[in-house]
């Protein structure tokens, strides 16, 4: 039964907004941070790559917005672009200037896009890739690969920890409320696994719509090959495949991980650092395909509806080509490539010299430290690893003023970090690996 208002606990304004946020948001936070209550904070401002909190703390920024921020907090040029477009009207619901340039830039740049459609998020956009891949396809079947995150959808979701472990390729739904969907309609393959990919997709093509992939899988890069060999996969069996370039897109090349790869998907998925912190997601693809999301074709045989109320809205929009346009400028990729291998080799440095068994991971800007050893191609390699200590670890940076997301996931560099930042960063966690070993 619920409780009036006036029944409920109130934290009192006077309380520490840490201590507010825990009266009204469920474990204190929006979701997945999993901070214990005497580390959780509520962040005041960002400027480049730190923030500060409500009390008045600094942190070293080493999670972006979840990567969506890699041009750096509050970056005058996407604040001038926002400032000169929200007296002009923050949303129509419709196609306006800057939306149209943005989507004439995404076509010009993806290999993939011939045609594209705006929505608020990357959790949206892989979920129309989907649709749109059952649709043109006519069959009800997705492989995923263990481990991957492709929003909050059902399926990005599926098999995302790995509690159980299942056999290939049955899917793990996480958490309550999504088994009936996910599992007729979900297949899992370990990723960098090409054999087990391949019997799984020859087993199962006569239903397999797609196949979704991260081409940088979490923080794990593609062995020589895979990729390719994936794209030729989906080809040999008439199955369609999907990048999942929320991350990838725009940061590890101007054209996303089809440009560093080498490898042109069927459809595609943007969100995150398209919109310079600002809330957007595209998805796009062949013509074909992307041509079922017209409005013409309601009640024909093979029809997508596709809305989105704030996809594409002008300020996200003008943020968005105010990003674009700075990633465009000289010397943008071979700097973060450069701030993200300095970061991962100082990182492997400390860990050698405090002989801590763990290993490094990631590419371009991007970065992890996993406790396992041995190989790792798969995230069942980085699970079976020491997963108690690399929280610990986190915990302990976050305690040293590095704000993290503690769950263990990669750590982002943006175009505002430097190797002063990463060196912060290294001494902090030398400091924080020094007392986990002495405990």
């Amino acid at each position: 039964m619920s409780r009036l208002a006036t029944d409920r606990d109130v934290t009192p304004l006077e309380a520490s907004a840490s201590a507010r946020s825990w009266s009204v948001f469920p474990a204190g936070s929006n979701g997945e941070f999993n901070l214990p209550r005497e580390l959780s904070i509520v962040i005041a401002r960002g400027e480049g790559c730190r923030l500060w909190d409500t009390e008045g703390r600094e942190f070293l920024d080493f999670s972006l917005g979840w990567g969506s921020v890699l041009v750096g907090h509050a970056d005058p040029r996407i604040t001038a672009a926002v400032v000169r477009q929200a007296p002009l009207g923050s949303n129509f619901a419709y196609v306006t200037e800057n939306s149209l340039r943005l989507a004439e830039e995404l076509v010009r740049l993806s290999p993939a896009c011939d045609r594209v459609r705006f929505c608020a998020s990357g959790t949206e956009a892989t979920m129309y890739c989907q649709r749109l891949a059952r649709a043109a396809s006519g069959r009800m079947k997705i492989l995923k690969f263990e481990g991957a995150y492709h929003g909050a959808n059902e399926i990005g979701v599926t098999s995302l920890f790995g509690a159980k472990l299942k056999d290939w390729p049955q899917p793990e739904p996480l958490g309550d409320g999504i088994a009936a969907i996910v599992e007729p309609h979900v297949l899992v393959a370990p990723f960098n696994d090409l054999a087990t990919t391949g019997r799984i997709l020859a087993e199962n093509a006569q239903e397999l719509a797609a196949v979704i992939v991260e081409p940088l899988h979490r923080c794990l890069p593609p062995q020589p090959g895979f990729l390719a060999g994936l794209r030729k996969l989906c080809d040999d069996h008439g199955v369609l495949l999907i990048f999942d370039e929320v991350v990838t897109g725009f940061r590890m090349a101007y054209a996303g991980a089809q440009e560093y790869y080498g490898v042109v998907p069927d459809l595609v998925a943007y969100g995150k650092a398209l919109g310079g912190g600002y809330s957007i997601g595209a998805f796009g693809g062949r013509i074909d395909i992307m041509e079922l999301v017209a409005e013409s074709r309601l009640n024909r045989d093979k029809y997508v509806w596709t809305a989105s109320t704030l996809g594409g809205n002008p300020i996200s929009s003008a943020a968005a080509l105010a990003t674009l346009e700075v990633l465009r400028g000289p010397n943008v990729y071979p700097r973060l490539h450069m701030l993200g291998a300095y970061l991962r080799d100082g990182m492997t440095r400390v860990l050698r010299e405090l002989s801590v068994p763990a290993q490094v991971i990631g590419d371009g800007p991007l970065a992890q430290i996993a406790f396992a050893t041995g190989p790792l191609a798969s995230s069942r390699d980085i699970w079976r690893g020491d997963s108690a200590s690399g929280r610990a670890m986190m915990l302990a940076l976050f305690a040293r003023g590095v704000f993290l997301n503690p769950l263990g996931t990669k750590l982002y560099i943006s175009l505002a970090h430097d190797e002063a930042i990463c060196d912060e960063f290294l001494n902090r966690l030398r400091d924080a690996l020094v007392e986990l070993k002495q405990a």
